[in-house]
């Protein structure tokens, strides 16, 4: 949903605020912040308590602005080359699906998580809550998302293609998400989408503090600090910088435990507060463009579905992992509580990851010497497995097929395992 849209969910109390850590996998798999602009200075703002400037950000209902965010993630990762491109209009979708029926290169749903690496840089609009636009722009090129009433239009210029929809009912569950004003989930790209899924309760877990002013695209602005009280997250803290006036967030920083530069930085560098022209959300397709409806797509999605889903997936469980578990993973548990929160899962077959070898199954050698490169090998009371790494989730993959994951350090991981014998 739009960061400056107004949520009856954003309008709990402040005892209700928590960070939940899935929230936070979620958040270092799909988005990537720029570090933003650095404050300008330290205004001389009233004082006010965490819980009157979360109350402050809950009772916000801008729902006219526009401005330029700038985004980027450092989940230092290892470098893949061409395999592990940033966002570039026109290259991350394609006009042919894998069984040669005719896709999107500008569909919303696979287009925007192209945000979860490099740096970007994006222009956002609203009018109520039935006028939104969002655009990705990369040099010469454009990715655009277009809400307007009951019609939504996506666009890419590079490749010249656009998505459309026209109705909620018609278009099926995806153009729904977007007729509502909302992205993908999983892809927040905004500082409010984002203090929006760190602050929806509160719990023992989370100190929450306000921790002096700035200043944000030229406005003023307090500082929300958010840590985890447990010892073993992999996460440092997260910084909310809200509008002092509007309480908007305008910035949002998530720093590691580890220390260095921010996992995840995005903020406005410009900001405005007044209505958008009309113009702003009206589109037409360019001559020569390929459009896709989307009960075209709703149509594909439902013939690749799996046949064989458990009618008895877990509640709250996330939609990528219900796919995941309709791929074969199963018997999904979470262990723990708050930002230590660790999900163990199962993989299909009940084996771990394939070794070096000439047996059924096994890697050739310089694949696996890829692979030790990427993990580290560790032994406990659960047996062995290889622990991948980033500077803020890490999993454990042991030898007889079961996964730990979550922003928590190896050593919590390997613990989990040990405990879960």
């Amino acid at each position: 949903m739009a960061p400056y849209e107004s949520e009856s969910a954003g309008r709990r109390k402040a005892t209700r605020y928590v960070v939940p850590v899935a929230v936070v996998g979620v958040a270092a798999a799909t988005i990537g912040l720029v570090p933003a602009l650095a404050d300008s200075g330290n205004p001389d703002l009233p004082k006010l308590s965490a819980q009157q400037l979360i109350e402050k950000i809950a009772k916000s209902d801008v729902q006219q602005m526009s401005g330029t965010v700038k985004i980027s993630t450092d989940l230092g990762l290892p470098s893949l080359g061409g395999m592990a491109g940033g966002f570039t209009p026109g290259a991350g979708g394609s006009s042919e699906g894998g069984d040669g029926k005719a896709g999107s290169s500008a569909d919303p749903q696979s287009k925007l998580m192209e945000l979860a690496s490099g740096t970007h840089t994006l222009r956002v609009a609203a009018d109520g809550p039935d006028r939104h636009k969002l655009s990705v722009l990369d040099n010469a090129a454009e990715y655009s998302v277009i809400h307007n009433g009951d019609e939504v239009w996506a666009y890419d210029s590079a490749s010249n293609e656009a998505y459309h929809s026209k109705g909620a009912a018609a278009a099926g569950d995806r153009a729904e998400k977007h007729s509502k004003g909302e992205t993908p989930k999983g892809v927040p790209a905004t500082p409010k989408e984002l203090a929006d899924e760190v602050l929806k309760a509160s719990g023992k877990t989370t100190s929450i503090s306000v921790e002096g002013t700035s200043q944000v695209a030229g406005r003023d602005a307090y500082k929300l600090l958010v840590k985890p009280k447990q010892a073993g997250s992999t996460v440092g803290g997260i910084t909310i910088s809200v509008d002092a006036k509007t309480g908007v967030p305008l910035k949002f920083t998530l720093t590691p435990a580890g220390g260095g530069k921010a996992v995840v930085d995005a903020g406005f560098t410009k900001v405005d507060f007044a209505k958008p022209a009309a113009s702003t959300f009206d589109f037409t397709p360019p001559k020569g463009t390929k459009v896709t409806e989307g009960d075209d797509l709703k149509a594909q999605d439902k013939s690749h579905a799996p046949k064989d889903l458990p009618k008895d997936l877990p509640k709250g469980m996330p939609k990528e992992l219900k796919d995941a578990q309709g791929g074969g993973m199963n018997d999904m548990k979470v262990i723990g509580e708050g930002w230590t929160s660790i999900a163990e899962l199962k993989l299909p077959g009940g084996q771990g990851l394939p070794t070096g070898g000439s047996g059924s199954g096994d890697v050739p050698p310089e694949a696996q010497k890829f692979m030790d490169a990427l993990g580290d090998h560790v032994t406990g009371k659960f047996g062995s497995g290889t622990v991948f790494s980033t500077r803020l989730v890490n999993a454990l993959i042991t030898d007889d097929g079961k996964v730990y994951a979550g922003a928590v350090t190896k050593d919590a991981l390997v613990k989990a395992a040990n405990a879960a014998q």
